[in-house]
C-alpha cells in the first residue's frame, strides 16, 4: 500500500513527563512539518502537552515515535493516544496557547 493509498486518520494525544519548559512544543511542530502532519500542539495547565494531528497512518506512526522520544532535555513518561477518523479541519500544524 503506498502512502497515498493509506487512510487519513486523527491522532489525539496527551504527553506526560518533563515536557514543558524544554522546547517540546517547538520540537513537536518541527516533527509534524518533517512528517507532513497537520494539526496543533499546546501546553496544558496540568503540566502535560496536548496534541491533535491528522495524517496518513504511516506519517502519524513516525510522528508518534518522535513525540515519545522528545527533544534533548525532555523526558516523556507516558503518551496517551486516541485514534479517530479525520475531520479534515487542519491546513497546517501550529503551536497554540496554553489551554
Amino acid at each position: 500500500m503506498s502512502a497515498s493509498d493509506q487512510p487519513i486518520r486523527r491522532f489525539r494525544a496527551r504527553v506526560e513527563g518533563r515536557v514543558q519548559g524544554v522546547g517540546f512544543r517547538y520540537f513537536v511542530a518541527q516533527k509534524a512539518e518533517e512528517y507532513g502532519v497537520k494539526g496543533w500542539v499546546r501546553n496544558r495547565w496540568d503540566g502535560t502537552v496536548e496534541i491533535e494531528a491528522e495524517g496518513d497512518v504511516e506519517q502519524l506512526n513516525r510522528f508518534s515515535l518522535a513525540v515519545r522520544k522528545g527533544p534533548r532535555g525532555a523526558f516523556v513518561s507516558d503518551l496517551h493516544v486516541d485514534w479517530g477518523e479525520t475531520e479534515g479541519e487542519f491546513k497546517k500544524f501550529e503551536i497554540r496557547q496554553t489551554g
